[in-house]
Parts: structure tokens; sequence; C-alpha cells
């Protein structure tokens, strides 16, 4: 199936970004949130994006008003997806919001669109059987910042079909992207490993085994991971790994993935990481500064 028309279903930080390399992929793209302060501040991080290109030389002015042309921000639910060929979900990871979704988007999208979720850790299957047609669901899980993360991370249910496959496969690719193709299993590949490393690091910030910024280093220079473990919380949204290590609590009957103390307490203050301006370590600079946890 050829893709030509694309809806992205939240405006937050990862649906912002998902709609943004749609857009640069030469897709019609459409961007829906349910609140219009989100969704103006989904446009206007997109905007900033090709703003900073231009200043770096990365970017030319044609390729941003290319760009700016194909992408539509939409406040209709049912006019953002009522011609799409692809609908890639983003909201929060409440499975109740997702099933709604998905119930509508079985309602109102084509009967020939994809529709692809970026859930982290919650099961496609749960998630496709909102639908009628749980053969076109599948896991689209894109990693932040999306226009530079390469990985996109395809997870079927039992039900997915191979055109389904096929055609997300393809769309990855137009979107400049890296797929692996995984199986529907709580935490999937990615986010399994990624969480548990995370939630190890806090708790061994709490333990003061040693700063969090040496903590990062350990990683970033003894295992060449681009990013520490307590930066990429931080990134990520301390709350989403939170509700990510609570669904593969609930999913394993493990408590090894309980939420460490000290990330629950952080969220609970309000501390969410990059996108609130402190985390484990202190944004407002615009860089990761060490701050004071307690």
């Amino acid at each position: 199936m050829t893709i030509e028309r694309v809806a992205v279903i939240g405006a937050g930080t990862m649906g912002a970004g998902i709609a943004q390399v749609c857009a640069q992929a030469g897709w019609a793209t459409k961007l829906y949130d349910a609140f219009p302060e989100g969704l103006e501040r989904g446009m206007e991080r997109i905007e900033a994006f090709w703003e900073t290109g231009i200043a770096r030389g990365k970017t030319t002015p044609e390729q941003r008003k290319t760009w700016s042309d194909n992408l539509d921000a939409v406040a209709d639910f049912a006019e953002a997806v009522g011609d799409a060929d692809l609908v890639i979900e983003a909201v929060p990871e409440l499975p109740d919001l997702k099933h709604n979704i998905f119930a509508q988007l079985d309602e109102l999208a084509p009967e020939h669109a994809i529709l692809g979720t970026n859930t982290s850790s919650i099961s496609i299957a749960e998630i496709a059987s909102a639908t009628a047609r749980p053969d076109r669901v599948i896991g689209m899980h894109f990693f932040n910042p999306v226009p530079i993360m390469k990985l996109l991370e395809l997870v079927r249910h039992d039900q997915t079909s191979q055109a389904t496959i096929e055609t997300a496969e393809a769309a990855g690719s137009a979107m400049g992207k890296t797929t692996i193709l995984v199986n529907d299993v709580p935490g999937f590949a990615t986010s399994r490993l990624g969480v548990v490393l995370g939630n190890e690091a806090i708790r061994m910030l709490a333990d003061g085994v040693a700063s969090a910024k040496d903590i990062d280093t350990a990683m970033v220079l003894g295992y060449k991971h681009p990013m520490g473990p307590l930066a990429l919380t931080d990134l990520v949204g301390l709350d989403v790994r939170r509700d990510i290590l609570l669904n593969l609590q609930a999913s394993f009957d493990d408590d090894a993935y309980a939420p460490h103390p000290l990330l629950e307490r952080l969220v609970a203050e309000g501390r969410l990481g990059k996108k609130s301006g402190r985390g484990i370590y202190d944004w407002s600079s615009g860089e990761a500064q060490e701050t004071d946890l307690e």
C-alpha cells in the first residue's frame, strides 16, 4: 500500500516529532491534539526545530517551506483521520485512553488505513482489541528526539498481517529510520532493557554509589552509550519511565520492575525531567547540571 496521507494523534514531544518526520518524508500530515494549547505547542516545537536547522546550515529555507506546507494542525479528530492512509497514535501511556482512541479510529479512519501506536509498554493486542480490524494494528515505537534517533521498533501481535508489517517497514524507511521487528511481549525489546537500566541507575544514585554525572559518564565512556541512563531518563520523562515500570511490574507480576522510591518521589514532586526543567538533573540552563535531590 502506498502512503500519501498521515494523521498523528497527540502533539506532545513524541507526537510532534513523529509529525515532523512524516512531513519531511513528503506525506500530507495532519497533527491532532485534544487540547488546543498542546497542539499549538507541538507546532511551535516543530517550527523551532526547522529554524534551528536553518541557523546551523543543516536545513534550507526551501526545505522548511516544503515541509511546512506538508503539515497541518487539526483540531477536529474526524477531520484529522478521515482520509489517512496511516494513523500514528502518540498519547500518554494510559490503556483506557488508547482503547478509546482506537475505538474512534475504527469508526472514523478509512478501512484501508494502517493504525499504529507509539506505545512503549502496553500490549498491542490489547489496543487492537478496541477495533474490528486488528490485522491493521501495529506498534510503531519511536525514540526521543524523533527527528534524530534512527531506530523504529515495530511490534506485531498475533493478528498483525504481513501486509501491515511490510507497509510499516516501508514507512519507517521513508522516514529515514532503521526498523526492527519484535513480538508483542511486555516492554518489547527496547523499553524492557532501557527502564531496568535506568531504574538501577536511580537506585545507585539513591544509595550514594556515585554522583549522577559519574554514573552517566561510566556508561558513556565505559560502555559506549551515547547518553547516560540518568540523563536519558530525564530526556524521556521520569513519569513515562515510571509508568513503563508499573506496566511491566503488573504484566510480569514481578516486583523486580517496581519503580525505585526516589523515582516515585521525583514524579510526585513534578520533577519530570527536561520537559519540566528539573528531574534528576537541573535543565534550567538548557544543559544537564547536578542538582540536590533532597
